[in-house]
């Protein structure tokens, strides 16, 4: 555990983040939900569970004092006192009005480490379906309010707890750093002269795990079906890794599309390189949300996706949507997006709806807010 700095104490409120790590895209989350408190009379201290301490993360948590634990993952299963009595030291050390618990383990440690009003903020669909977590979340029913990163997710909760107000299971969109995620992209030619593919073709990007949830075979199938009617030279471009990477390459090669479809594998910060695409597709089975087609649409990139799961709430009523699995839907899109051949402006959907101040806004208006924190004075 790392020993924090003690802060100067004074009047401000004390908000307590936790989260069950810092890696992949749960660094970003602790960084949202930091920035609601952004310039208002509170300080934010996150705690990570587990991962080493880095002043990278540290820098990038956008809070007051950031706290590292240290667990390992296999440490936080089952009921860990340790843990817990990890938890209690720190909430006594700050006057804390509330928690903010990511994911099932936080909430867990959050509840039991302290006496906080705890709001749980779950990523993943399924989190409250196990009797012995829905038998938890009524023990303290009083203390615990929970958000989903989409609607699709608040209606799982909701599902599984249907006892419970819908007032007290809400959504929170996932957002990002628009200003910040834009100015680190690569322009189009140094996007593509990066990822060595031609300055001219026409280019369908998909990134994700090569892994059965983010069903890449049927954007293959799709585009391969589209293909002949597509501009000459057009390509798919998939970034990313996984244990589906042979057969896919072998679906690739035997629809004859092999030299259509560049496997880019594993690309650090891929998020730099999407304006080398003309066209962003998520054809994810039930996304929890889709950060990435965000990150797509910062780059002025038109995106499309699969129906089902957050990501058509992210994409909204464009009609860039395909039923799950359906490569012949998938390939008449492509054509469609083909002849456009021009970005779509998500620009204002991305401000007004995935953006921090959209976040603060929606935030401050949620009745599980109000009941524990004044209305924010600047």
């Amino acid at each position: 555990m790392t020993t924090p700095t003690p802060l100067t104490p004074d009047p401000k409120n004390y908000v307590l983040q936790l989260c069950h790590s810092h890696d992949g895209p749960f660094l970003d989350c602790a960084r949202q939900y930091a920035r609601l408190f952004a310039d208002m009379p509170y300080k934010v201290i996150t705690v990570y569970l587990t991962g080493e301490a880095d002043a990278a993360v540290a820098s990038g948590s956008a809070s007051n004092e950031v706290i590292f634990l240290g667990y390992r993952s296999p440490q936080l299963r089952g009921l860990k006192l340790k843990v817990i009595r990890d938890v209690r030291r720190i909430a006594a050390r700050y006057p804390f009005r509330f928690c903010i618990a990511h994911r099932f383990k936080s909430v867990h440690a959050a509840l039991l480490g302290t006496p906080l009003p705890v709001i749980g903020v779950h990523h993943a669909f399924g989190d409250y379906r196990r009797l012995s977590r829905r038998l938890f979340a009524r023990a303290f029913r009083e203390r615990l309010t929970l958000l989903g990163v989409s609607n699709a997710v608040r209606d799982d909760m909701r599902a599984s707890l249907p006892a419970w107000s819908p007032a007290r299971i809400e959504t929170l969109y996932n957002r990002i750093d628009i200003a910040a995620v834009q100015a680190a992209q690569f322009d189009r030619d140094r996007a593509r002269a990066a990822l060595s593919l031609p300055a001219d073709a026409w280019i369908v990007g998909n990134v994700g795990r090569l892994h059965p949830d983010k069903d890449q075979a049927t954007l293959i199938r799709g585009f391969a079906g589209a293909l002949p009617a597509l501009p000459a030279g057009s390509l798919l471009v998939i970034m990313g890794s996984g244990r589906l990477e042979a057969a896919l390459k072998a679906l690739a090669a035997e629809l004859g599309v092999a030299a259509s479809v560049r496997f880019l594998g594993q690309v650090p910060e891929g998020r730099r390189y999407f304006k080398a695409f003309d066209l962003f597709a998520l054809t994810s089975d039930h996304e929890p949300f889709g950060m990435v087609l965000l990150e797509a649409m910062a780059a002025g990139v038109p995106v499309l996706c699969s129906d089902c799961g957050g990501a058509p709430e992210v994409v909204g009523e464009s009609g860039r949507r395909f039923p799950l699995g359906d490569a012949t839907a998938l390939g008449r899109l492509l054509l469609e997006s083909a002849a456009r051949r021009h970005a779509e402006d998500d620009a204002e959907r991305l401000k007004t709806h995935f953006s921090d101040a959209a976040a603060r806004r929606v935030f401050w208006r949620l009745p599980m807010t109000k009941d524990f924190l004044p209305e924010p004075t600047c």
